[in-house]
């Protein structure tokens, strides 16, 4: 019953779907995400030293945003929202579950695969598009055609690291293993056999790397990309924290991420960089084996990739590890559009995550869906310059928002404390300015972009849950009150 209930709705949405002209042949979509990767990409400029000749080479024949956030830094919360284009504060959903096919208010959401399918595409996918295995069951009605699922490959027999949590996934560094064995291997390779069996076009082929996710594992010749004696470590102030609000802590408050503390005590700060390093540059090398298949196989001129991360990551930066954050080592993404109707270029306005599905409907000629609340990205990807008026909001459970400009960064807790910065004087968000009335007004230019409607997490939700109780200020993180006055947790 409900999977004709999908149909139905989406032949009412879409009412022109089977009367596709065969003369009208629509774009293929390439659609390439990597899990938990940063600006550390040698396009984006966020490592120095960062090694990704392939996705840096896809930058220069496409547009490269150079300022894309996501809607949520965190999985499950960031990738419901950029597959329905719908913000986290108006479905409610901010943790690692539920799975949104499974709220009652959400369940009949037409996301982006579905919105293809009904327009005639053929939809493939591999590797981790939503979170986890959601989207991945034959009832969840999401795509067609599935490869293999997301995952590490293979394992040490032991950790590597003796991290403070003693979570198996919160590990990193080198171990006597092949790229073959490895999950985003596999997920590539199925890429490589769809594309070389001539998939039915139009086509959506969604591949959806790992790392990299921890555990950072990655082999020797990919750490021998950045020599130890030569690594640059993330640029930190190690007073960095102490004009930031106390409930930027509470964003992040006990997570199996260790704190930067951690790193320096126990000297692994080099080892983490060096591993997350390794890693990008070891997906790097599948995208490029996934574009060099689409290459061969002729369908480049006809082939829309897109390539982005679901969220940031820090590595010491704000003195903490992973995500969970409302500053640009969070939220900041590579966004890369290339294919036909796309110039070159390099965009410095702002783009959300969510903006790719009503991009992607314009892009493919399809109807439009008013619905949606991103906004077509087609002006930026035809000239880098053009004006764009909306800002990319970035939402961190209820109520907590970061609102970035082209030249500016303000945050607003559920509390109501405050930071702001200036991030072209101030790119590494090291001074808050928001104290400072001079820049009062900036602050209150921003604050029109603020959400409107700030739903509390729906039903079934858990994993990094963060309640405000603005009556009695009270602060719940994972079902437990925190005391105002308990010590800042160093795990």
């Amino acid at each position: 019953m409900r999977y004709l209930l999908t149909l139905m709705a989406l032949a009412i949405l879409y009412p022109c779907s089977t009367n596709v002209k065969a003369e009208e042949k629509k774009p293929n979509i390439l659609f390439i995400a990597i899990d938990d990767q940063n600006d550390w990409i040698g396009c984006l400029g966020g490592h120095p030293q960062a090694q990704t000749p392939n996705i840096d080479k896809l930058a220069s024949q496409g547009t490269l945003f150079l300022n894309a956030q996501c809607q949520a830094p965190l999985c499950n919360a960031s990738r419901a929202s950029l597959m329905t284009s719908r913000r986290p504060s108006s479905t409610g959903i901010y943790g690692l579950a539920p799975w949104f096919r499974n709220v009652d208010a959400l369940k009949d959401i037409v996301s982006l695969p579905q919105a293809l399918q009904a327009q005639g595409y053929t939809t493939y996918s591999t590797g981790k598009i939503y979170h986890g295995g959601y989207g991945r069951k034959k009832t969840d009605n999401e795509f067609q055609h599935l490869g293999p699922a997301a995952g590490v490959g293979v394992w040490p027999k032991k950790k590597l690291v003796d991290t403070p949590a003693k979570n198996r996934l919160v590990d990193w560094g080198v171990f006597p293993h092949k790229d073959e064995d490895k999950g985003d291997y596999k997920v590539a390779s199925w890429a490589v056999e769809q594309l070389d069996a001539k998939p039915q076009e139009p086509f959506f082929l969604s591949v959806g790397f790992f790392l990299p996710h921890v555990p950072c594992y990655a082999t020797q010749k990919w750490f021998d990309l950045y020599p130890e004696d030569e690594l640059e470590l993330p640029k930190v102030k190690f007073d960095d924290r102490d004009d930031t609000p106390r409930f930027s802590w509470y964003m992040h408050w006990k997570l199996p991420e260790p704190r930067l503390k951690f790193l320096q005590d126990a000297d692994e700060w080099k080892n983490l960089t060096r591993s997350y390093l390794a890693c990008v540059s070891f997906v790097d090398s599948q995208v490029g084996r996934v574009l060099t298949a689409l290459k061969n196989n002729e369908y480049g001129e006809n082939t829309i990739v897109v390539i982005w991360s679901d969220h940031g990551w820090h590595i010491g930066e704000k003195l903490i590890t992973g995500k969970n954050t409302l500053w640009e080592d969070g939220t900041r993404v590579p966004l890369i559009f290339a294919g036909p109707g796309i110039a070159q270029g390099r965009c410095t306005k702002p783009a959300e995550l969510l903006d790719m599905y009503p991009t992607l409907l314009e892009l493919c000629g399809l109807p439009a869906n008013n619905k949606l609340e991103g906004h077509s990205l087609l002006p930026q990807l035809q000239d880098a310059n053009a004006v764009r008026k909306w800002p990319a909001i970035t939402t961190h459970n209820h109520d907590n928002h970061a609102i970035r400009t082209e030249h500016w960064r303000y945050i607003q807790y559920a509390d109501g404390s405050e930071e702001l910065y200036d991030t072209r004087t101030d790119p590494h968000e090291w001074t808050n300015l928001a104290g400072d009335k001079k820049f009062a007004a900036i602050i209150e230019e921003h604050k029109q972009w603020l959400p409107k409607v700030n739903l509390k997490p729906v039903p079934g939700s858990r994993a990094r849950i963060l309640l405000y109780d603005n009556d009695s200020g009270k602060v719940n993180w994972e079902t437990q009150d925190v005391d105002p006055n308990e010590p800042i947790p160093e795990i």
